[in-house]
């Protein structure tokens, strides 16, 4: 892959029906140390104030008429327009500096395809926020890990090169509705594609998907049918094996 360096960043929100918390995110990227070059904002097809409010803002309202997250979130990445593409949702709240520290993990790790950080929950109580971020993501990261070969990417806090996108944006699956957008683009990593988890690149995120039993079933049920799309094609120890070889070579090399 063609290096490029990193000179400009785009953050890409998709978004539906969020107004509120979409505000707090766009209010929390005003506020950086260093600000994105510009804010991509996905309209799902929103009947509340999300446009006016992303418009208000600054930023670049980008319409997505057919819902669902996976068609949404790739219409924000093919719309973006900077070296570097970032992706929160809309009840993320990054920290003053997490621009910054984004553009300067991809300008010192040369090559890095994609870098992924943690959440640090909020909205609820201590014990929901420490097992949503110790047993639902941290478990997320352990399990997942092992199985792809990389480490999961999160999309409420993730970023990734351009150029990597467009390489995949033809392979990720946006027709699909009840599937992890972010869990699907991780099993397109090709084996010498790079990514860093970076724990102490962290996002605070609403804990809303732990706030009922029914919430959390319905994002746990977007687990399985986004493998199956890929493990009839590409079983995890094939997947396994590529990754250990490409990273053989590039040692090598």
């Amino acid at each position: 892959m063609t290096t490029v360096f990193p000179r400009s960043v785009s953050v890409v929100i998709p978004v539906r029906n969020d107004a509120v918390l979409l505000e707090q995110c766009l209010r929390a990227l005003d506020r950086q140390t260093r600000r994105a070059d510009e804010v991509v904002v996905v309209d799902n097809g929103s009947t509340d104030d999300t446009v006016d409010v992303a418009e208000r803002y600054g930023a670049r309202v980008v319409t997505e008429s057919v819902q669902g997250i996976p068609r949404a979130s790739a219409a924000g990445y093919d719309a973006a327009t900077g070296d570097i593409v970032a992706r929160l949702d809309a009840d993320s709240r990054p920290r003053p500096d997490w621009i910054e520290r984004i553009e300067r993990t991809f300008r010192s790790h040369d090559g890095l395809d994609f870098l992924t950080g943690d959440p640090s929950f909020y909205g609820s109580t201590p014990l929901v926020h420490w097992m949503g971020e110790h047993l639902y993501i941290g478990g997320m990261y352990t399990v997942l890990t092992p199985l792809l070969g990389h480490a999961p990417l999160f999309g409420s806090n993730m970023a990734m090169r351009a150029e990597t996108w467009r390489m995949l944006s033809g392979e990720v699956h946006r027709e699909e509705q009840n599937i992890h957008d972010d869990f699907d683009l991780s099993f397109h990593v090709r084996p010498e594609m790079t990514v860093l988890r970076d724990r102490s690149l962290v996002v605070e995120v609403s804990a809303r998907p732990f706030r009922d039993w029914a919430s959390l079933r319905r994002r746990l049920s977007y687990v399985l049918p986004t493998v199956r799309l890929h493990l009839p094609h590409e079983p995890l120890h094939v997947r396994r094996r590529a990754r250990r070889e490409a990273e053989t070579g590039a040692l090598r090399g």
